[in-house]
């Protein structure tokens, strides 16, 4: 197929293109910078330079162009988020982004369309020891803080999903990505600048970046129209265990250990992330209708073969 691909040079973009390519697609990476333009025609990719934002500027440098699909991988995250604050542009992404997006579909006669979603949306709490299919209730309406990223979330995916006739709809869940960025992990780990909670801290549902991007992949070959997939690993972990496997692997000092209150305080969005979520997610549609597997079943794995880079990522608009 030939591939309009959102966030090309972020952070799964990254890894995303390559594979994309190696599959026998033709992939029109669109970005906002000249230098990440540069690299992506390196790559082999053709590249179009928009802000993703800004709907008549998307639809100006895509004039002209065909596609049969699009996947929208936009955010605009290029560190963790510490604060609530930190996650506005990604949301602005998720529903004028995605929005935008349509259109340039519908301008270019895509009929597939792929939207990245996060496994966050089944709630920012405990969730039980039973995994969770994509038939569990999703971006649920709470009145807390973490409200906005929720019905971002909820607007992403219902957008695409009840996209107009013609465009099949499909959405990735994905857990929270590793692996790719295990350098800038290490690199705030030696200055002591990632804090792990101390006591007991929830789960979380983990998946390598090249592992998410194999199932990206599958997804746009296979993937049901209408449908959501979690796109995440065999094994949940603590925040703290993935530190501090990241930490024996790069071989830098382990984690600082903090009060996870005291955590909350000093970061409140990831804090929540790192202390309140406790989540088991089942993979077993995206094995089932993708025909896909992780390639690391857990982050041991996954982080045995040391930093996994995939060239500089920017910013994914």
């Amino acid at each position: 197929m030939k591939v309009l691909l959102g966030g090309a040079s972020g952070t799964l973009g990254r890894f995303l293109v390559p594979q994309l390519i190696a599959a026998g697609h033709d992939v029109i990476g669109v970005t906002r910078g000249a230098r990440a333009a540069d690299r992506l025609t390196r790559a082999g990719a053709t590249a179009v330079v928009a802000d993703v934002l800004d709907r008549g500027a998307l639809l100006t440098a895509v004039d002209g162009l065909t596609a049969d699909a699009v996947v929208h991988e936009l955010t605009a995250l290029t560190k963790a988020p510490a604060r609530y604050g930190d996650m506005e542009p990604t949301n602005r992404l998720r529903v004028e982004g995605t929005r935008n997006l349509l259109d340039a579909a519908r301008r270019l006669g895509a009929t597939r369309f792929l939207t990245q979603s996060m496994f966050l949306g089944y709630g920012f709490r405990d969730l039980g020891r039973e995994p969770l299919t994509e038939d569990a209730p999703f971006a649920v309406p709470t009145g807390a803080r973490t409200a906005p990223v929720l019905a971002a979330l909820k607007s992403t995916e219902d957008q695409v999903r009840g996209a107009a006739p013609g465009i099949e709809g499909i959405v990735l869940r994905y857990g929270l990505f590793y692996g790719g960025d295990t350098d800038v992990f290490a690199a705030l780990l030696r200055k002591r600048r990632l804090p792990v909670p101390s006591g007991r801290s929830g789960t979380l549902a983990l998946i390598h970046h090249r592992d998410a991007a194999s199932a990206t992949v599958a997804a746009l070959e296979r993937g049901v129209a209408g449908r959501a997939y979690n796109v995440v690993d065999d094994t949940p972990a603590t925040w703290r265990e993935l530190m501090d496997e990241i930490a024996r692997t790069s071989r830098t000092p382990k984690p600082l250990v903090l009060p996870a209150g005291l955590i909350r305080l000093a970061a409140p969005y990831i804090g929540e992330v790192m202390t309140r979520v406790d989540v088991r997610i089942s993979n077993e549609r995206a094995r089932t209708e993708l025909g896909w597997t992780p390639r690391h079943p857990g982050y041991r794995d996954g982080l045995a073969g040391g930093v996994a880079t995939g060239g500089r990522a920017d910013g994914q608009r």
